[in-house]
This record gives structure tokens, C-alpha cells and sequence, in this order.
């Protein structure tokens, strides 16, 4: 039986800056780019998000909801720093680390022999190793896969703990909603609803082979999450090719400048979960759907690595100038940065002796 647990940072980046701007808490705080140059939300405290502010929205729509919002610049090498802080906790208790982000990571604790190999006790220590070390709350999941563990974390945010026990593992599952689900989208969602598939419980009705028809290689893991299998291994190392943002219009855009505008945003997005996650890019991919459906894409790679701004943007005017944007209607539009590699800081490739729970 493995033992598995979650951490996952609670509103890390707008956390910081409230801990190191005390006059901020208690407010709602936006960390992205400023309305004024068409910014998107990087993250979003939990006083924001009670007005419906998430990250990926526009900086403009933030606006719009919370008039009073604070916005703040991102400062990376802060959340950089804080972030090796924690990593340091996690490597005091376990080597079996798979960071996914600057503040979320799996741990398998399955061979830790303190706190009498207790997995929850574990996990009620590194929360509170992490608020004493760095003044920020961290949220736990506990469970025997990376699957429940994820949604477990989930559960009692901001500040808390879950623990998915084996024996409860497939009863969690079938009573959440298929849109909770890690792995399932709004798309994915939709279509699930239309078969009737509303929980965990509806997925579990479904055969392999149905699965297999309607949603192709993802059969496979959504019958084994509906049962609340999932033998993924915690990997300290991870490898990703690539990363991108798309957004589907409700009215077909015809103007260049509402194009590039929308290609900015989307890059802007990309380009803060790159750095969150401390990679550089070399390629740059633009997509277009036109009102017709028919789709195309057009790519351009740097001379040299990067993560900055100004050396993408610059290519977006080229890259959907080579489409036929400007002459037919266009229902979506997309950017992926490939290539990627880690920061030179960076050392990440993105790369049952204990019974107790």
C-alpha cells in the first residue's frame, strides 16, 4: 500500500505578497499584469475569488468584478526563493519528491519511518514546518494514489488536511462530481454530462470498451480513477514538451488588432506558467481556427532559449499575418511554446513496511 500525500499551496503567489505587504491582507490582491496593458491573472487571493476572480482571467475582467482589486506585479525570484524553502522541508521527510509548479508537489512517503510511518502525521507536519519556516499556509491531501491524494488536497482549502483512507477510496470517488475530476475539463465535462455521467458513481457504470468508443485513449484512466485506481508512479523527474493557451470565441473575431490583442493575452499566460515553472522556450506556435472550422498553424523558433516577453510578441504580427486571418471570420485562437529547457537556475528537468494512513 503506498502512501501518497499532495501539498499544494494556498493562493501562493497573492499569499507572499500579502505576508510581505501586511497592509494587503485581508484584501482582495490580483498578481498579473496590470488592465492598462492587457494582463491576465497569475493568481488570485482567496479575498479576490470571492468576487469570482480566478487565475487565466483578463487583468480587465478582474476590474470589472472587484473594482477595488489590488494589483501586483509578479516577483518571481521571491516566489523562487520561498519555493526552495519548501522544497527543502519536503526533502527532509521523503527523496521521492514530483514537483509540478513552484508551489504544488507529490510526496511519496511510503518508506518514511517517522512519525511512525504515518503518512497523515506526516502531513500534519510539513504543514506546519512550512508555516513556521515561511508564514504561508499549505494544503494537504493524504490518500494511496496521486489521483485521490490531488483530491483530497482540494477538499478543505485554504489551511487544511484530508485524508482518503484504501477502504474509502472508491466510495470519495463515486460521490464527487465528474467536473472536480483531476484530468476532466470543461469540454470533457459537457460531454460526459450529455451521457448522463454526472459523478464518479455514473463514470464507474460505463464499460472500458464504452469508454474506448466515446473518449479514445483516456478510457483507460478514467475507468481506473472511477474505481479509484491510479498506478502512476511519484516521478522525481519529469520531462514536458510543450505548453499553450486557446480560447474559443462566442462571436468571430474579423479584426487584426482583436487577434493580436488575444494572442498577447494568450502568450502572457504561457509565458507566466513557464516561468512559474522555471523553463525557457525556443519555439513559438500559432493557432487559428477560422469560422468554417477548418484549422492551421504557423511556428517560428529563436535563435536562443528564453522566457521573456518581448521575444515572442514580437513574432505574433508575423505569424498571423502568414494565415489568412485578416480574410475569413476566426472562432479561436491559440499559442504553445515548445522546445523547452530548463532556466539555468533551475535544477528541474520536468521534468508498504509503514501500513498507518
Amino acid at each position: 500500500m503506498r502512501k501518497i500525500i499532495h501539498i499544494d499551496m494556498d493562493a501562493f503567489f497573492a499569499s507572499v505578497e500579502q505576508r510581505d505587504n501586511p497592509e494587503w491582507r485581508g484584501l482582495p490582491v490580483v498578481v498579473g499584469g496590470a488592465p492598462s496593458r492587457r494582463g491576465v491573472v497569475a493568481a488570485a487571493s482567496y479575498e479576490a475569488r470571492r468576487f469570482g476572480i480566478r487565475s487565466a482571467m483578463s487583468s480587465a475582467r478582474a476590474l470589472q468584478r472587484c473594482p477595488h482589486v489590488v494589483f501586483v506585479p509578479p516577483r518571481f525570484e521571491v516566489y523562487r526563493a520561498v519555493s526552495e524553502q519548501i522544497h527543502g522541508i519536503f526533502a527532509q521527510y521523503t527523496d521521492m519528491i514530483e514537483p509540478l509548479s513552484l508551489d504544488e508537489a507529490y510526496l511519496d512517503v511510503s518508506a518514511c519511518d517517522v512519525l511512525g510511518g504515518s503518512a497523515t502525521r506526516i502531513a500534519e507536519a510539513l504543514r506546519a514546518d512550512i508555516f513556521r519556516a515561511t508564514q504561508l499556509t499549505a494544503s494537504a491531501g493524504v490518500s494511496y494514489n496521486k489521483f485521490l491524494a490531488k483530491m483530497a488536497s482540494d477538499q478543505n482549502k485554504p489551511d487544511g488536511l484530508c485524508v482518503i483512507h484504501p477502504q474509502r477510496g472508491e466510495a470519495f470517488v463515486g460521490e464527487l462530481p465528474i467536473g472536480d475530476f483531476h484530468g476532466v475539463g470543461p469540454a470533457t465535462e459537457k460531454k460526459m454530462q450529455q451521457w448522463g455521467i454526472r459523478t464518479g458513481a455514473d463514470l464507474r457504470k460505463k464499460s472500458r470498451e464504452w469508454l474506448a468508443a466515446h473518449f479514445g485513449k483516456s478510457a483507460g484512466y478514467y475507468y481506473d480513477i472511477a474505481r479509484g485506481v491510479d498506478e502512476r508512479p511519484v516521478r522525481t523527474h519529469r520531462i514536458r514538451k510543450s505548453i499553450g493557451s486557446e480560447t474559443t470565441f462566442a462571436q468571430d473575431l474579423n479584426r487584426e488588432a482583436a487577434m493580436l490583442a488575444v494572442l498577447e493575452q494568450r502568450l502572457e499566460k504561457v509565458l507566466l506558467q513557464l516561468e512559474k515553472k522555471r523553463w525557457n522556450a525556443r519555439t513559438l506556435t500559432v493557432k487559428v481556427k477560422y469560422a468554417d472550422f477548418t484549422q492551421v498553424t504557423r511556428s517560428k523558433s529563436l535563435d536562443e532559449p528564453s522566457h521573456g516577453v518581448s521575444a515572442f510578441r514580437r513574432q505574433l504580427p508575423e505569424l498571423l499575418r502568414s494565415t489568412e486571418a485578416r480574410s475569413k471570420p476566426v472562432r479561436l485562437l491559440g499559442v504553445t511554446l515548445s522546445n523547452l529547457s530548463p532556466q539555468a537556475d533551475s535544477s528541474e528537468e520536468e521534468p508498504s513496511q509503514y501500513p498507518l494512513f
